[in-house]
């Protein structure tokens, strides 16, 4: 399938986003990034015209000439069924499922907890004091993790979350470490995470995704 007329509209900070772009360069796919800032104007994943784009008005989605994919486990499902080279997916049924129950675990159990929207309704609506939000994204985070890395003991995992080639469980853990340092969770707690979020982030499909390298962060950003 041709690769031509790849959009991929994104938030730099955004964790599902950062997930996508992981995978496309894993693929060696080319893509544009079509920023969307989730907080200038209101948010601008809010405007009709991103709306007509995504009516869940939430990042990413990935434009590939007419057809638009949304939903970011679907769309690395997507690539890898119009890209084959350099799966994402295992071969055998179980062990895909194991790798999308890892995905799913980080994607549907910790970062929805923890996502802007979220975060927004306990501010605006609810009053919630940022400490008070802080320690809520902490306690699903830390909760989430702490599976996670029973899970990771099975002798299944390799240098990544599954075997030695990367997959979309690692596509989603590395975005939801990022998170994890953001709001101060202590990564050295979850040393089988700590150390496939290194292995990962010394191949340059991961660290080329890094929220700050996208040309929509800020200046200076760290």
């Amino acid at each position: 399938m041709t690769q031509d007329s790849l959009h991929l509209y994104s938030y730099w900070r955004s964790s599902a986003a950062y997930r996508v772009r992981i995978g496309l360069n894993l693929k060696g796919l080319r893509y544009e990034t079509v920023p969307v800032h989730l907080l200038r104007d209101g948010g601008q994943q809010h405007s009709a015209e991103y709306k007509a784009v995504n009516p869940q008005e939430l990042v990413p989605a990935l434009r590939h000439g007419t057809r638009t994919i949304r939903q970011s486990l679907a769309i690395l499902e997507y690539l890898d069924e119009a890209w084959p080279n350099a799966p994402l997916l295992p071969v055998a049924a179980r062990d895909r499922a194991r790798v999308r129950a890892m995905a799913l675990l980080v994607a549907c159990d910790i970062h929805p907890l923890n996502n802007l929207r979220v975060l927004r309704y306990f501010e605006n609506t609810w009053n919630v004091p940022q400490a008070e939000r802080d320690a809520w994204v902490q306690h699903w985070i830390e909760q989430g993790f702490g599976a996670l890395e029973e899970l990771l003991e099975e002798p299944a995992t390799g240098a990544y979350c599954h075997g030695d080639v990367p997959s979309i469980a690692d596509c989603c853990l590395v975005p939801q470490v990022y998170n994890a340092r953001r709001f101060g969770v202590d990564v050295a707690a979850f040393p089988h995470i700590a150390r496939i979020e290194a292995t990962c982030l010394a191949l340059p499909a991961f660290a080329d995704a890094r929220p700050e390298l996208q040309p929509d962060a800020p200046q200076g950003q760290a």
